[in-house]
């Protein structure tokens, strides 16, 4: 076939606004080769038509297709992805969004620890109040199932049972009872201390009396609960430098959390650990 109009390699790269580098790979993956090489000079040759297919492999491309599949969906004979790849790469974009984000609230995170605006001052020693509570102890398989059934089953069930929290003193925490870490398969215990109840019982919420805690570490964690190891390793540091030892298990308290905060690094978590 001959075109009106041919362009060497450098010429074509100049009006596509592609590098010669990026056409040779291109031409050696077999995703675009030149319509005609001179067998004499070894000159290689692109048509004007050419440029449209050139824009649509760098538009899939930008649109996150690998140039594996924009080979194979022309060797098929196709010059756009099936509704199932477009739907895959929706997704895979969807969840590069998720970690770009997360990535964010961490440098954010890192920022301002770095500008030493969270010092170790965020560190309180304070008594914890005791009392009744109203707890439940269950297996979970992530921490994310919490809310969720606080919601749909906790909460229903307290006002069933006419508990009613003191105002002064709010407090509702979770002790994660495993003997090791394992985010899947967590024995988890939710207490939250009450004024009052009918006296009954349930199924899922039953009562208690905990003493009041003399000395406990408290620090306020901001961020995501998959960063809580920072938290805890300047926890332990804190812990070294003052001669103090961890008395019983940790406790975490939810204050502020997807519940009521839009951006994860405005989470508040305070970490309360019994010292002696």
């Amino acid at each position: 076939m001959k075109y009106k109009n041919k362009f060497k390699i450098g010429e074509f790269s100049k009006l596509c606004f592609v590098t010669v580098k990026t056409l040779r790979h291109y031409e050696k993956i077999g995703l675009l080769k030149p319509f005609e090489t001179d067998p004499w000079t070894g000159y290689r040759y692109y048509a004007a038509s050419q440029m449209d297919e050139l824009h649509n492999i760098m538009e899939l491309k930008r649109l996150g297709f690998s140039l594996e599949e924009i080979r194979d969906l022309k060797e098929d004979g196709l010059s756009s992805p099936t509704l199932d790849m477009v739907q895959q790469a929706l997704s895979k974009a969807r969840n590069d969004m998720n970690l770009i984000r997360m990535r964010i609230e961490a440098l954010e995170r890192m920022r301002i620890t770095t500008n030493n605006s969270l010092p170790m001052n965020n560190i309180t020693i304070k008594p914890l109040p005791g009392g009744t509570v109203a707890y439940f102890r269950k297996k979970m398989n992530g921490y994310s199932e919490l809310g969720p059934f606080l919601v749909d089953k906790y909460y229903p069930e307290s006002v069933r049972l006419g508990c009613e929290c003191p105002k002064e003193t709010e407090y509702c925490f979770t002790i994660d009872h495993n003997k090791n870490y394992n985010p899947e398969n967590i024995d988890l215990e939710y207490c939250e201390i009450v004024s009052s109840h009918n006296n009954l019982e349930s199924d899922l919420i039953h009562f208690k009396q905990i003493p009041v805690v003399e000395r406990a570490l408290c620090y306020s964690h901001f961020g995501g609960y998959d960063t809580f190891d920072k938290s805890m390793a300047e926890i332990m540091n804190y812990l070294e430098k003052h001669n103090l030892s961890i008395a019983d298990n940790p406790r975490f308290s939810y204050l502020h959390g997807p519940w009521d905060r839009h951006s994860v690094s405005e989470w508040e978590t305070m970490i309360q650990i019994p010292i002696k």
